[in-house]
């Protein structure tokens, strides 16, 4: 599959001296976190571990103070741990708007849970993960605090450079494992799995003992180990990540935190995955492209972007910054793209008042060229227009293409190859 760059997989590839599976950016001035794949809660990937026998956490999930409060008590914990619920990390030293530090609060007292819940759920958690402002906690997990006596890190990830799945594993745990790999690389272990043999005991054992696991520790590990990759390749993940990865003074290991994504290429075959999607940390501007399978993530540039295939559009973003301009978004067209995605695609694009110029670039590979011609002047006429367009289309019926731009009447500027594109892209906002 194809994504956008500098997803959080790819990041943690690239961190872990791997090659992400998707083109990352030439420069640092475009940071996208992608949307393409689907992201559990924590809460989500931790009923999922335990359904296919991983060991984790008792654990309730509340959206009210009250809920939060009766789960404390039902938990009959001798510690709780209450977690707030976002898609980001860092939660453990994030600072709510509320005033509270900490998105992750331990106490042996059940009504303390409720003190707690009061001042996150409905509130926004900043971390070095989010915007400034944060993000709203809609719900908490109030878990059973267990001792750890050791930590360590441990991921499945899929990876291009391996043509398949990798384990991923640290004796050091770190809150940043990427700090970890940047310190301490040889800390970093890694174990290739043939995705058609699937992972051997022999590996499972060997990950074990890199983690530093010893004698019933170590055969408990892999066991767990083992699970954790069927529940990888069963459920089409793209990364399962355990930090920590620990076991307890009482010789249990246990996953006491859990990420996982899925490939949304697999959506058809995991439905009831797809159907825990939770979209409300998600712009309402980045939920209305789905319906027509685009995939849009908004930055904040003044001129739109218009490409299909995810590192076409990478590059356009980048090209458009190294010429002084600022990408107002990423938009990803995809392959098979119908003239009612370009439509939708222009009205999405228009309806952002950031926008003061677009720039269309398309590959027709896969793509006919004509189709996003009729689809550019239909949606210039119909929803009249009123930035500077420029257009560089290069491939399948591209001849036809220009015809149908050249006969529009539209005031468009043609480009020839992205780089006199984005110029002309970047003069155009320029002269406004």
């Amino acid at each position: 599959i194809a994504g956008p760059a500098l997803c959080q997989g790819a990041v943690l590839l690239r961190a872990l001296g791997l090659r992400p599976r998707f083109l990352a950016a030439g420069s640092q001035a475009v940071q996208l976190t992608s949307r393409r794949w689907l992201h559990l809660q924590e809460y989500q990937s931790k009923k999922l571990m335990s359904n296919n026998g991983v060991r984790v956490q008792r654990f309730f999930v509340a959206d009210t103070v009250n809920e939060a409060l009766e789960a404390a008590k039902r938990l009959n914990a001798k510690e709780i741990v209450l977690k707030a619920q976002i898609l980001a990390g860092g939660r453990g030293k994030g600072i709510f708007n509320s005033g509270l530090k900490g998105g992750v609060q331990l106490t042996k007292d059940p009504n303390v849970v409720g003190q707690l819940a009061k001042q996150m759920i409905g509130y926004n958690l900043a971390t070095k993960q989010t915007p400034k402002e944060g993000v709203k906690v809609n719900k908490v997990m109030v878990a059973e605090a267990f001792d750890i006596s050791r930590e360590t890190y441990l991921a499945i990830l899929m990876d291009k450079s391996y043509n398949g799945p990798v384990l991923v594993g640290s004796p050091q745990r770190g809150v940043d494992i990427e700090e970890v790999a940047a310190s301490n690389p040889e800390l970093i272990l890694k174990e290739q799995v043939d995705i058609f043999e699937g992972i051997k005991d022999s590996q499972a054992q060997q990950m074990a003992e890199n983690l530093g696991f010893v004698g019933p520790l170590k055969s408990q590990t892999a066991d767990q180990l083992t699970k954790l990759y069927n529940l990888f390749l069963k459920t089409d993940a793209t990364q399962v990540e355990v930090n920590p990865f620990s076991e307890t003074p009482e010789g249990q290991i246990v996953c006491f935190d859990a990420k996982i994504n899925f490939d949304d290429n697999a959506e058809f075959r995991q439905k009831d995955i797809f159907a825990m999607d939770d979209k409300s940390e998600n712009e309402p501007i980045e939920n209305e492209p789905a319906k027509y399978d685009l995939k849009y993530i908004g930055l904040d540039g003044n001129i739109a972007c218009f490409v299909n295939g995810a590192r076409l559009a990478m590059a356009t973003c980048d090209i458009i910054f190294l010429n002084g301009g600022k990408p107002a978004n990423f938009l990803d067209l995809g392959g098979g793209v119908k003239e009612v995605q370009v439509y939708q695609a222009f009205k999405l694009l228009r309806a952002d008042p950031k926008v003061e110029a677009i720039l269309v670039n398309i590959f027709g590979g896969i793509v006919n060229s004509a189709i996003i011609a009729n689809g550019i002047t239909k949606g210039c006429w119909e929803l009249e227009l009123k930035v500077p367009l420029v257009v560089q289309l290069e491939g399948t019926n591209v001849q036809e293409a220009q015809k149908i731009l050249n006969n529009s009447r539209l005031p468009i500027t043609s480009a020839i190859g992205l780089e006199d594109a984005a110029k002309k892209a970047v003069a155009s906002v320029a002269k406004n």
